[in-house]
């Protein structure tokens, strides 16, 4: 009997190493959505960026990954891809004006064009801090230090590789980060000069920084914390100037974040909920005009992360499983969104919320999908693709959808 055991044991554990090492299948038609699904990358533990970070070269014709060894890259008309950056560094994002990709090497910023291959060392960052975005005409880069030691959630220190699944007891820790009041500075980077400049102190746990895609001197921040306790999204110039609150809440228990802009760089987009965990909107303020749109979901439809394509016109998700905040039951899911605006047969007022909703379209079950790791859906440049990185044969891979029905369409 423990002989059969041992060799029954010995038998699983060699087919489940196989099944390990079996790479997913390149294309497949998602039997419950009938999308196209395309492998974008080979190398198990590669991973597309964080949902808000560029992901894209300027040229809108390749995709920058994240692998074990370094920084690659995959190339969208010819689906060739290329290893830009080796050894242990953090990417930061690609600028939307040049083939740059930044990132942080040690405690040193540096860029390198992703077709040439050259390399250009910026700056050195101060001490306990962490840089994560780029304005829009590549002068300047921007980030966060604190005054003493802390390791704020889902920051990783300078030069250790990016961190894909989600802290264990990240409630816990969110709680007990945001009562420490740790003195913070946010500063800036000059791209040309390497100078860094603080431009704001706080003891509230400054976090999510993302610039303009459009307005080089437009950074947007976070009061990072748990959502309920804190009012989370600003916009700040960059010469310390115009701190600007994008939300006030209105009820108890009334969240909002994972906010992210436009690609036009007039609106900022953000999950709401009022209350958490019982009413779901996508929620956008444009920042030119003060308009507020609120599209709704149902809680099945509400996603960890959105994103929107160049045009406005259609938005996407990435899902959740029951653990998350909306307790969906069938919610493991990469979303298609349409907008559709509520038309006004009332009371026209510039103050008031635009509201609407949001029809939802199925691409690809989730269901095998560990949602520790979060998908971080985005757009390809054409609009015709989402991508989004998912360890539903285990490994971790950088995957894409194909937008309309399947047909004949490529990546081209």
């Amino acid at each position: 009997m423990r002989l059969l055991r041992s060799v029954l044991y010995g038998t699983i554990t060699v087919a489940a190493v196989l099944a390990a090492q079996t790479p997913p299948p390149k294309e497949w038609i998602d039997p419950d959505t009938g999308h196209r699904v395309v492998r974008l990358t080979d190398e198990p533990g590669s991973a597309s960026l964080y949902f808000n970070q560029n992901g894209y070269t300027a040229d809108g014709k390749k995709l920058i990954y994240t692998t074990p060894n370094g920084i690659s890259v995959f190339n969208l008309e010819t689906r060739a891809t290329k290893v830009v950056v080796t050894g242990n560094v953090k990417v930061i994002v690609t600028g939307h004006k040049t083939q740059n990709v930044y990132y942080l090497k040690g405690d040193t910023i540096f860029s390198t064009d992703a077709d040439s291959g050259v390399t250009r060392e910026i700056a050195k960052v101060p001490a306990r801090s962490s840089v994560v975005t780029v304005n829009a005409d590549e002068t300047m880069l921007a980030g966060t230090y604190t005054e003493r030691d802390a390791a704020p959630v889902n920051v990783t220190a300078p030069g250790q590789p990016q961190q894909l699944v989600q802290a264990p007891n990240k409630g816990q820790m969110m709680e007990e980060r945001l009562a420490a009041r740790i003195p913070m500075g946010m500063f800036t980077v000059n791209v040309k000069t390497g100078e860094v400049k603080t431009i704001h102190k706080s003891t509230d746990w400054l976090n999510h920084l993302e610039f303009s895609p459009t307005d080089p001197t437009l950074l947007m921040f976070c009061h990072e914390g748990p959502w309920h306790k804190v009012d989370r999204i600003w916009t700040i110039r960059t010469d310390g100037t115009h701190i600007t609150q994008i939300h006030t809440r209105t009820m108890a228990m009334e969240i909002f974040g994972h906010e992210f802009w436009a690609p036009d760089g007039k609106t900022i987009w953000y999950d709401l909920q009022t209350p958490r965990g019982e009413v779901f909107w996508l929620a956008g303020y444009n920042v030119e005009t003060g308009t507020r749109t609120w599209y709704h979901l149902d809680r099945d439809e509400w996603s960890i992360h959105f994103n929107v394509t160049k045009d406005g016109t259609l938005f996407c998700g990435d899902g959740g499983d029951p653990g998350q905040v909306a307790r969906a039951k069938n919610g493991q899911w990469i979303y298609l969104f349409r907008p559709e605006l509520a038309p006004n047969r009332g009371i026209e007022d510039k103050n008031f919320v635009n509201p609407g909703v949001l029809r939802s379209e199925k691409l690809v079950n989730m269901s095998k999908h560990q949602y520790k790791l979060e998908p971080n859906v985005s757009f390809t440049p054409d609009q015709k693709w989402v991508v989004f990185r998912s360890n539903m044969f285990g490994e971790t891979y950088v995957f894409a959808v194909e937008a309309a029905k399947a047909n004949q369409a490529t990546l081209k």
